[in-house]
């Protein structure tokens, strides 16, 4: 049976963190530079670590609070000579450049203990680690939860598995997030594919997609790394978990373009239903619970610039 999922509360239920916190964001893109935002605004220092970071606006003339970029390289730990001092929680959330076991592991595993080897630790007390759905296997379209085994059927499942297991032997407080499929106005990679007729869907048995809205994963984010007494493990999705073909019929109707024809299911994620039934009783609140709602509202509005 479906997990029931109250939603008659406010919604993105961060809990506000009482004192300010020095945090560090191991490669800060598109989803870290979301959780940085929200945390700026709840008074904390931030620092954005990152390869490239973006260098500060000509016309910059603001007393807001502004993310602190750290030029360096996860998998070079000569690049981490200049961290900063008294950091407090770790946020994790690296994109290895190569969907191979090297490249995962090199980042995944070896980054961070690249940066935990750089970094003065005295201070730190909670490291949140994102991980992903990938590292369930095949469930013939039942629910998992934060419970079920992990048999995952790819390399980077496989590596995630393992790198979760190393975060939860670290000498600090750790929390793994497992993210479901990002969507949004920076992850717009499935409706240009609707779009460009590269996708196919299978349409003779039930297999499931698992989304969640970037800005909901952010907002996630910063919920958990706020919680007094977090659980070892969430998973992050949204309420509705959809065939795959009703999500991208859909998506195809609503962009006026033809349906994918038949074909496989992606390759390497297990047909699945992701619960988020542990989330929400944590007190967190989706602002995009719907998925077709979420998408909707990406489809009518241009991309924002965060």
């Amino acid at each position: 049976m479906k997990p029931t999922s109250p939603l008659n509360r406010p919604l993105n239920g961060i809990h506000a963190l009482n004192t300010t916190k020095h945090i560090l964001i191991a490669g800060c893109g598109n989803l870290g530079l979301r959780a940085a935002h929200l945390l700026l605004q709840q008074g904390h220092v931030v620092y954005g670590l990152k390869r490239n970071p973006p260098g500060q606006p000509m016309n910059a003339q603001t007393t807001s609070p502004q993310i602190q970029w750290i030029q360096a390289d996860l998998c070079q730990p000569d690049s981490m000579q200049a961290l900063p001092e008294k950091i407090s929680d770790i946020i994790y959330c690296p994109t290895p450049p190569q969907r191979t076991e090297t490249a995962y592991r090199a980042i995944f595993i070896q980054g961070l203990n690249n940066l935990l080897g750089a970094l003065d630790t005295t201070w730190l007390k909670r490291l949140v680690f994102i991980s992903s759905s990938a590292v369930y296997g095949e469930h013939h379209g039942n629910w998992v939860d934060e419970n079920t085994p992990l048999l995952p059927l790819g390399v980077n499942g496989q590596v995630l598995q393992a790198a979760e297991q190393h975060v939860h032997a670290l000498p600090y407080e750790t929390i793994v997030l497992r993210l479901s499929g990002l969507y949004g106005p920076e992850k717009q990679q499935l409706l240009a594919r609707i779009r460009a007729s590269q996708t196919r869907v299978p349409r003779h048995e039930t297999h499931y997609a698992n989304r969640i809205h970037i800005e909901d994963a952010a907002a996630a984010i910063v919920h958990c790394l706020a919680l007094p007494t977090p659980a070892p493990c969430y998973l992050v999705n949204d309420n509705t978990p959809l065939p795959i073909d009703e999500l991208y019929d859909w998506l195809a109707n609503a962009m006026q373009v033809p349906c994918p024809p038949e074909g496989a299911p992606p390759a390497g994620i297990g047909n699945k239903r992701l619960s988020n039934a542990l989330l929400l009783e944590s007190g967190f609140r989706l602002r995009w619970p719907d998925t077709k709602q979420g998408y909707l509202a990406l489809l009518k509005d241009p991309p924002i610039q965060i």
